[in-house]
């Protein structure tokens, strides 16, 4: 089988040049943050970069890539300003992203801090209405969480009623984080298609547009959120193999988002890619 496999990326290199990184280490898609992933500092790329990064990824099939929303947003904040802020940002982004065919953009669906997950859900929503509004056609999509502290996203339920509640319906799907989900109690390694069905039971596997790929420090259920390398952690390699390898995800793109640097990635990459061949 096919793997629509990459990483996650650094932008400060420019658009074009994350599209040469990713095929030099065997990758067809990759991920990269739109700003600064702990603060906002922006320098927007120039229309040549990302006409030189949609050339690569035409001649080169890539699958769709990623653009992950910076951790600091919160869309679902209790502070105003930080929602407001939120808002206009992610707005921002993704009306520099509907310049790319093929891009979706992943973001956390936020921490309600007290609020509870009810009001959490319906703040996130009520962000995403007004974001939605302010671009043409980049879908967004919700992260599975964790679990831990205050995130909303940490069930399929919480993801589904926050789906529902948003209003264009074409522009929202998933993405699923195989540690996340770990973490969460949903035993992925284990029996990955009984998870994929549960998910198609509850938001519907349409809506499943992409996966992180990564092993988790932590045992199931555990609600932490610890990336590990691939094979080295909870979910194990034939657990990682088992979840590639279902035909819930056949196509999806892939991004590792492991703590690596490049060579690593490309080993992973590579293992992977051996993995599967003839699956």
């Amino acid at each position: 089988m096919k793997l629509n496999i990459g990483c996650h990326l650094s932008v400060s290199g420019g658009y074009e040049n994350m599209g040469k990184v990713a095929l030099s280490i065997g990758a067809n898609t990759f991920q990269f943050f739109t700003r600064n992933p702990r603060g906002g500092s922006f320098k927007p790329p120039t229309d040549e970069d990302i006409n030189g990064l949609i050339k690569i990824m035409e001649e080169n099939n890539f699958a769709p890539i990623i653009a992950h929303a910076p951790y600091t947003f919160n869309p679902c904040a209790a502070d105003e300003g930080i929602r407001e802020y939120t808002i206009r940002t992610m707005a921002e982004d993704l009306r520099l992203l509907d310049k790319i065919p093929k891009v979706y953009y992943n973001f956390h669906p936020g921490s309600h801090v007290q609020q509870g997950a009810d009001v959490g859900i319906e703040k996130t929503a009520d962000s995403l209405n007004k974001i939605l509004d302010n671009s043409e056609k980049t879908m967004v999509l919700i992260e599975t969480m964790a679990g831990k502290g205050s995130e909303i996203g940490r069930s399929f339920e919480e993801i589904k009623n926050l789906i529902d509640k948003v209003e264009n319906q074409t522009r929202v799907g998933v993405c699923l984080d195989t540690c996340h989900v770990n973490d969460g109690g949903y035993d992925i390694a284990n029996d990955p298609n009984q998870v994929f069905s549960e998910f198609d039971k509850i938001i519907g596997i349409d809506r499943l547009k992409a996966i992180h790929l990564n092993d988790s420090k932590n045992p199931l259920g555990a609600h932490k959120d610890r990336h590990e390398k691939i094979g080295q952690g909870n979910l194990t390699l034939d657990g990682i193999v088992k979840i590639i390898t279902s035909p819930y995800i056949k196509g999806l793109p892939i991004c590792l988002e492991t703590p690596q640097d490049i060579n690593g990635y490309a080993e992973e990459i590579k293992l992977l890619k051996s993995l599967v061949e003839g699956v």
